[in-house]
């Protein structure tokens, strides 16, 4: 096998991890939780989201967040944005990328946005439009790549469908998303190998969660065709509201752990990454979800 030398992390665990949460999440330990990620290493960050707060009420705090981060050099800072309207609210924050998405299955999209998969590219194409010409990044995230809670199994030439149309409205980075975490390496493998035919490998990523505890697996089967980025989320943050059972994303800390056990390169400090999702699960009342976290916790003395 020939795996990457380096691998590149997006922590999701600010938006992506924390919008479910059902207690009020201060703008001040969220602006922490960014600074703690980024002083771990961290260089690419998905902080908030511009929706509404009717739907999303954790992330009515967007724009605070964003005008609270002490940016780094050379740290990305993404905010998702579903509609126009959003990207509009998101501009005066000076997002480095934003993030679009839509479902490979056709039931997920109507549960989830209320439109079909064309419609919502169609609500999509003037937002990538205004972000690129504005000089923002777009990345887009692709939700059920290998399975929904709904329909199923997602096959393969779904995904190649929905990359596509990605790709047709001008979508720069594309993300394989195993929402629900029901995916296994070769299912995984194949969603990639569908979306490969539109987006070349360093313009796409991986988005596990571990309902079944194979997002690690996925992560390493992903990496075994060369896929190098990846989504994570510190402390195993996240969920998704329309998949019952469904667990959060994988942790950035056993992602992190695989990777420098196997001598693959994240630039990140650990201990930091660690310390970043102790603070955000004391604040949260519960043990992190991360095994590497609460193993190497323990030796140091102090249980999660």
């Amino acid at each position: 096998m020939h795996y990457p030398s380096k691998v590149q992390l997006i922590d999701v665990g600010p938006r992506d991890g924390l919008q479910n949460e059902k207690q009020p999440v201060p703008a001040a330990v969220k602006i922490e939780l960014v600074h703690r990620l980024q002083a771990a290493g961290l260089r690419s960050i998905e902080v908030t989201s511009f929706v509404s707060p009717k739907w999303v009420p954790q992330m009515a705090d967007n724009a605070q967040v964003m005008a609270g981060i002490a940016r780094q050099s050379g740290v990305c800072y993404s905010v998702l944005t579903p509609n126009l309207q959003g990207f509009e609210a998101a501009l005066a924050s000076k997002p480095d990328e934003i993030v679009v998405f839509a479902a490979a299955s056709e039931a997920f999209s109507r549960k989830n946005i209320n439109c079909s998969i064309a419609e919502s590219i169609d609500r999509f194409a003037p937002v990538v439009q205004a972000a690129l010409a504005a000089g923002i990044r777009v990345r887009g995230a692709m939700s059920c790549t290998v399975g929904c809670p709904y329909e199923g199994e997602i096959a393969p030439e779904r995904v190649g469908y929905l990359a596509g149309l990605m790709r047709g409205i001008g979508v720069q980075h594309i993300g394989v998303a195993d929402t629900i975490g029901v995916g296994t390496p070769r299912k995984v493998q194949a969603a990639f190998e569908a979306t490969l035919r539109y987006f070349s490998l360093a313009d796409v990523s991986g988005h596990f969660h571990d309902t079944y505890g194979q997002a690690l697996a996925n992560t390493l089967a992903a990496m075994e065709i060369g896929v190098y980025q990846f989504d994570a989320s510190v402390a195993g943050l996240g969920g998704c509201p329309f998949a019952k059972g469904a667990t959060g994303n994988v942790a950035t800390e056993d992602v992190v752990y695989m990777l420098h056990g196997m001598g693959i390169d994240t630039g990140i400090d650990l201990d930091l990454l660690i310390d970043a999702g102790v603070f955000i699960s004391d604040y949260l009342q519960r043990p992190s979800g991360s095994r590497a976290a609460r193993a190497l916790l323990t030796r140091r003395g102090t249980p999660a």
